[in-house]
């Protein structure tokens, strides 16, 4: 499938804010994309992962304006469920169910389906994604990139328009991030990508840097990427670690 001639929905936050326990984590943030594959990237801390909950309607904005596909996914939940899915970093904070067919299930079910449609929709994607015999498989007994497969699938199988992807790859070794990135490419819809780590994002049309709770840059991959190893190799360089907080 070629992507150029599709039309991917827009994302945007304008002049927003998130407070938690009285510091604050994003200040007056504003920035918009309507690529089809943005990257949010970032230090450890940056606001990031906010941005992604924010996108996705898990955190409300204490002030500014969010949209994306056209909706404020925390004041209109029933169709941010229909619009906006999200992969967490650690799929054992995602998984509630005990099999794979109940875990893939769940969200069909939330978005009104019967139980036979359900089971259908559960019985395709595990076909496409070659894991029919994954069915009635245990959860608990899957290694952690399984588990980041079967909330990619349980994801996918509710036809979001766009797609958040937070930090992935967290945790998992080199063989299994090159086979999840595998599955990520076959994605038809529009996705965010928030990552610490540039190297996974070069390909991304839309790259967004995030510091400090603000946006830093935001631009082609070719100009954002760059700027910002050359500020985390000067960071790097530093002794941050030899400071003793207040």
């Amino acid at each position: 499938m070629t992507h150029d001639s599709q039309s991917f929905p827009m994302f945007a936050l304008h002049n927003v804010t998130v407070t938690r326990d009285g510091k604050q984590i994003l200040r007056d943030m504003t920035l918009q994309s309507s690529a089809r594959r943005v990257g949010i990237v970032g230090r450890n801390g940056s606001g990031k992962t906010t941005v992604a909950r924010v996108l996705s309607g898990l955190v409300e904005a204490d002030d500014g304006e969010v949209e994306i596909a056209g909706i404020d996914p925390a004041k209109d939940r029933k169709a941010a469920i229909n619009t906006v899915g999200i992969l967490f970093q650690n799929p054992d904070h995602q998984i509630i169910f005990p099999t794979v067919e109940e875990e893939i299930a769940f969200g069909l079910l939330q978005q009104g389906h019967s139980k036979r449609e359900a089971a259908e929709i559960v019985a395709k994607t595990l076909r496409d994604f070659d894991k029919t015999h994954w069915a009635e498989a245990a959860i608990q007994h899957l290694s952690q990139g399984q588990k980041q497969l079967v909330c990619l699938m349980s994801v996918l199988a509710m036809q979001p328009k766009v797609v958040i992807l937070d930090e992935p790859f967290s945790g998992l070794d080199l063989p299994t991030k090159m086979q999840l990135a595998r599955y990520f490419d076959r994605i038809d819809s529009a996705i965010i990508h928030i990552s610490h780590d540039p190297d996974v994002l070069k390909s991304y049309d839309h790259i967004v840097w995030v510091e400090d709770g603000t946006l830093r840059q935001q631009g082609p991959a070719e100009d954002v990427l760059p700027a910002f190893e050359h500020e985390m190799k000067k960071i790097g360089e530093a002794d941050d670690l030899a400071h003793l907080a207040d």
